[in-house]
């Protein structure tokens, strides 16, 4: 037998070997499912199609006291976050969650919106409070209409 033979039944037999490894990672391992505790109802969907005046839900206001603020990044008006705002609870700011500077996601950290990719931050008005961003972000106009938060989606 010539090595070049040798080589390629080696390969081919170690492949062969590892195929079953290969498939047993692809395949789920847990497969039992226990069905949810009465207190784990699942939450509630909220309906982002745009009323009659171009509000859209975005989340609701218990979520929103909950967590600080509310973001989503595939939401009808574009990357939107919201927060109270500091000067009057009982209103809200949206603004485009994207950095001004290079596209990325900004976040509510520390009572300032922060980039993490570069380190930019804004304040709760979106004018910028330190760089590398030049430009402020784009603000949208939000309410809040019983429990729900609405952003203006046009």
């Amino acid at each position: 037998m010539k090595r070049r033979e040798f080589g390629n039944l080696f390969g081919l037999g170690l492949l062969a070997t590892s195929l079953p490894i290969a498939i047993a990672a692809c395949n789920p391992t847990e497969t039992t499912s226990e069905a949810p505790e009465p207190d784990d109802a699942p939450a509630a969907t909220i309906d982002e199609t745009p009323r009659e005046d171009g509000f859209a839900a975005l989340g609701t206001v218990t979520d929103l006291d909950s967590d600080g603020y509310l973001a989503k990044k595939g939401f009808i008006a574009g990357p939107v976050i919201v927060i109270r705002d500091p000067a009057a609870a009982d209103s809200v700011i949206a603004l485009n969650s994207m950095c001004t500077h290079q596209g990325c996601s900004v976040e509510w950290k520390d009572d300032a919106f922060a980039c993490p990719c570069h380190g930019s931050k804004f304040n709760t008005d979106g004018s910028v409070a330190t760089g590398p961003a030049t430009d402020p972000l784009a603000s949208y106009e939000a309410i809040i209409d019983g429990d729900l938060v609405l952003v203006k989606a046009t």
